[in-house]
């Protein structure tokens, strides 16, 4: 029984309202930070919507809990990123992940809203055929600038694996731009001239 009230009693101080402060700083937190998670998880993600859009909600969920005890606030950033990266390589391991149906026909989706060559989106198809870690590595480092240190923190892993998850990547992607028809190589841009 004494097991029992003491379980009982965690949960509800875990339910206990944060403090004003507290829940107003997360706020403005999250209303300045918000795009630029949403985007690494969808960068993450491998841009599948849904999937980022629960990857950012899983981050937001979890960095709301630690919020009270996070002491450097210069490092809210590194440390979402760092939930949002772990957060994602669970999705990984999960089995009912490898279960999911992939469909042909796509749902339909917003029109960007600035035009550009097609370009972006052809080399974003092509990042998105790297593997796991080499696609996060690519993500940290070429889409949201992030040093090979920061990378190597956000991923649990040294810098030495960042320097070589993302050789192979370029390596790889490298390899696969000279056949895609809608990239232009610096080749192809010498010859137009």
């Amino acid at each position: 029984m004494k097991q029992h009230v003491e379980l009982e009693s965690r949960e509800v101080s875990m339910r206990r309202p944060r403090t004003d402060t507290a829940a107003a700083d997360f706020t403005a937190w999250v209303a300045a930070r918000h795009p630029a998670l949403h985007r690494t998880a969808y960068l993450l993600c491998a841009g599948d919507a849904h999937s980022a859009d629960d990857l950012t909600q899983q981050t937001l969920a979890k960095l709301y809990l630690a919020w009270g005890r996070i002491q450097d606030r210069t490092q809210i950033d590194a440390y979402a990123r760092r939930i949002m990266v772990n957060e994602h390589r669970s999705t990984w391991r999960r089995a009912w992940k490898r279960r999911e149906v992939v469909s042909e026909q796509l749902p339909e989706r917003p029109v960007p809203g600035r035009e550009y060559d097609g370009q972006g989106d052809a080399v974003w198809r092509l990042v998105q055929t790297l593997p796991p870690k080499q696609r996060a590595v690519v993500v940290l480092r070429y889409y949201d600038d992030l040093s090979e240190a920061e990378i190597a923190a956000a991923l649990g892993i040294s810098p030495g694996t960042v320097k070589s998850q993302a050789s192979r990547a370029l390596a790889t992607l490298r390899q696969r731009v000279p056949d895609h028809p809608q990239i232009d190589t610096p080749d192809d841009r010498r010859e137009a001239r």
